[in-house]
């Protein structure tokens, strides 16, 4: 179980490093390499739907502080923004 769970992360890893656009990669490569390590499985279930979804839409809630309707999303965010120095929304 435990290698199940090191594989899902660094594949995490990779995503949030490689997604198409310079600015995602940094914002969420560098959450990434921080924080994976000490995901639980179930924050790290949130951070990969999370990974899934469309550049255009995270830039707008990380950048310009509109946050989502889900409150597993809300929370990334709101965690992605106080990494990064942000003020939370």
């Amino acid at each position: 179980m435990t290698d199940d769970i090191e594989i899902r992360r660094r594949r995490a890893a990779y995503r949030a490093c490689h997604r198409g656009t310079k600015e995602m990669d940094l914002v969420l490569g560098r959450f990434a390499h921080a924080r994976l390590p000490a995901m639980t499985a179930e924050e790290l279930d949130d951070f990969e739907r999370l990974l899934a979804l469309p550049d255009p839409l995270l830039t707008q809630w990380f950048q310009a502080g509109e946050g989502p309707e889900e409150a597993a999303f809300a929370a990334l965010i709101g965690a992605l923004r106080t990494y990064h120095g942000l003020a939370a929304t």
